[in-house]
């Protein structure tokens, strides 16, 4: 027998490489994004009760009403912005899958995608399983900006969608309003999709405010927005997020939903939709975990490394130059097996491995994880 399977060439994420080197050298892995430290306890009983109160057989296609009427209620209060409960916004196993369920509702052999490099690892491969073509526009060290101009000659009658990430992983930037509305001048009148990856929306640092698609009315038109209660509430395992956009793009982007995921976990859905109710979370998550970036950032002021402070997420980039000119992805693996502590390289994710000697660390750690990183890079 013969396969011929869709994707091809692909390698093993770097996130599961790394990882897996961390753990057979026992090194401090702040090379994947999760948190070392527990969410509230209040959600995690929260879960517990509502599997004891019933809610253990299948939520609705769309998710919870509850939590769906919670999230709305959160866009109006922080943006200003609303989404309908009944018909705009879905709940789905994790951003990660509602990306995938989004390409996979719209694109179709041969059209293309914009996407700026480097980029999350899951954008290009859900964009060629579903026979489209990736356009990858590199972002530039040490500030990462997108160049508009660049993007406007890039796009074509072939240009299906174009997908934005603010805050930025692995980079740690953000997209400002003059960002938005500059995409929003490009796409007027064309019939281009954007995915707006807003994961990170609540962890945004030095007072700046995340410009999300939906403050600005045209886009939001055309627009989707994917976003994490992984992220948000510290619980990366628990793989929840959603999605929102206008109900005809939902429409479409339920059609396919229901027969990849159908519907997700429905304890969690309750304990979510509860915690909302008197919870401020996200609004301190800013504060949180700036001060983690900060501390972190202070303790390696003396290093050897060079950094730009990160804008948003919770990814610091350091930039190795002045230690060695070794490759980033050679020097990351060395650092773990030699010195003990993990890291990502950032030329993986670019279409030719452009390399700016920058290695990107995650600071959600507790601060003795992160005193004790602190004191390997110190001595390198």
């Amino acid at each position: 027998m013969q396969f011929t399977p869709k994707l091809t060439n692909v390698e093993t994420s770097i996130f599961s490489v790394m990882s897996a080197l961390a753990n057979e050298h026992n090194a401090i892995n702040l090379s994947q994004g999760f948190p070392n430290f527990k969410s509230d306890q209040k959600l995690i009983n929260g879960v517990t009760k509502a599997m004891n109160s019933g809610y253990n057989q299948y939520a609705p296609m769309a998710g919870s009403m509850e939590l769906r009427k919670a999230i709305s209620n959160k866009f109006q209060i922080l943006y200003n912005s609303s989404y309908n409960p009944e018909t705009e916004i879905t709940v789905t196993a994790g951003a990660t899958q509602a990306i995938f369920t989004i390409i996979s509702s719209f694109i179709k052999p041969n059209d293309e995608v914009i996407i700026f490099k480097p980029a999350y690892d899951s954008y290009q491969p859900s964009i060629e399983a579903n026979g489209g073509k990736t356009i990858g526009i590199a972002l530039e060290a040490p500030h990462y900006k997108i160049n508009w101009d660049v993007v406007k000659d890039h796009i074509n009658p072939k240009t299906k969608m174009i997908l934005i990430n603010t805050p930025h992983n692995p980079t740690g930037t953000v997209m400002s309003k003059s960002d938005m509305l500059k995409l929003q001048e490009l796409t007027n009148d064309t019939d281009i999709i954007v995915l707006s990856d807003e994961v990170y929306e609540h962890i945004i640092f030095d007072g700046e405010q995340h410009q999300s698609i939906c403050r600005f009315q045209n886009l939001k038109q055309r627009s989707f927005i994917t976003a994490s209660f992984g992220k948000t509430f510290h619980n990366t395992g628990w793989k929840i997020g959603y999605c929102c956009a206008p109900k005809l793009l939902m429409e479409a982007f339920r059609n396919v939903h229901q027969f990849n995921v159908f519907s997700v976990h429905h304890p969690t859905q309750k304990a979510l939709a509860d915690y909302l109710q008197d919870s401020s979370h996200y609004l301190e998550l800013p504060s949180f975990y700036q001060e983690k970036r900060d501390t972190f950032l202070e303790l390696i002021k003396d290093s050897r490394f060079t950094f730009t402070p990160s804008k948003g997420t919770y990814f610091q980039v350091l930039d190795y130059s002045e230690i060695t000119t070794m490759n980033d992805v050679k020097f990351a693996k060395q650092l773990t097996i030699k010195n003990g502590i993990a890291s990502i390289p950032l030329s993986v994710f670019y279409d030719n491995k452009i390399d700016h000697k920058v290695l990107r660390f995650c600071f959600a750690k507790t601060h003795d994880t992160l005193k004790q990183a602190a004191d390997i890079l110190n001595k390198i």
